[in-house]
């Protein structure tokens, strides 16, 4: 196994690879900025991934995401992640939750040292912040990926510190969050670049649980280019390697 992240050591040191296998990161979400955080999770040699979502491929996703092709259209992303994942670390220990994420569910546990936040419904997204609030463990949330094709104008700061609050979905998540009581203290990554769409796609979707619960709720379809959602992705992961190197570094 040393040599499938001789590279990784090059950087950070034998140590630091070991401290790393001893690591968990729940990553919710597999689609565009998600997917590449699993992936790039996984090659860094994280040694626990929990993966969690509900959704299969469909042809829309092709454009930019990882597990998406003409021959998987259909296809649990789950599944085809756990595949992908294994193959890149045989020893990975690898937790499969195919279900859509709500405010009620203990997806959350003790063990996980950090959560890669890539889910694109606002009630979901605002409810894992809340959880891991709650549970005190570490979050970085997408904020800015969607109507957007510049990746060079990605950045991670603290909530307060967002510097374009008034785009929808931002200022969405800002306002349910000071509901909450949540102003600071969150991690995200967003972007500077002004969302845009030449239209506006919105529906209702309805997904069922696998406790048979049904969910519905709106979901406006963002433009998606294959540039932005990928680099956002692995930024997440870069910033939670890096959160590991210096907590080792403190200790």
């Amino acid at each position: 196994m040393n040599e499938i992240f001789s590279r990784n050591e090059l950087f950070w040191g034998a140590n630091i690879q070991q401290l790393l296998s001893r690591k968990h990161v729940a990553v919710f979400g597999l689609g565009g900025v998600g997917g590449y955080c699993a992936e790039a999770l996984a090659r860094s040699g994280v040694g626990t991934l929990t993966i969690i979502d509900f959704d299969v491929v469909s042809k829309s996703n092709i454009n930019r995401q990882l597990v998406a092709f003409n021959s998987t259209v259909g296809q649990k992303k789950t599944e085809l992640f756990k595949s992908r994942l294994c193959d890149i670390n045989p020893e990975l220990k690898l937790n499969v939750i195919d279900d859509f994420y709500t405010e009620y569910d203990e997806f959350l546990t003790d063990e996980i040292n950090y959560t890669a936040d890539a889910i694109d419904t606002l009630r979901s997204k605002i409810s894992l912040i809340e959880n891991c609030v709650k549970k005190n463990i570490p979050i970085i949330s997408s904020l800015g990926a969607g109507n957007r094709i510049d990746p060079s104008q990605l950045y991670i700061c603290d909530l307060s510190e967002i510097e374009n609050k008034n785009t929808p979905f931002v200022s969405n998540c800002i306002y349910q969050l000071k509901k909450l009581g949540i102003e600071k203290g969150i991690t995200v990554i967003a972007s500077r670049e002004k969302p845009f769409s030449k239209e506006k796609i919105s529906n209702k979707e309805i997904v069922y649980k696998k406790s048979g619960e049904k969910i519905e709720f709106s979901k406006i379809t963002p433009a998606s280019t294959p540039f932005v959602a990928s680099c956002a992705g692995i930024f997440m992961a870069s910033y939670i390697i890096q959160k590991f190197i210096e907590e080792a570094k403190n200790a």
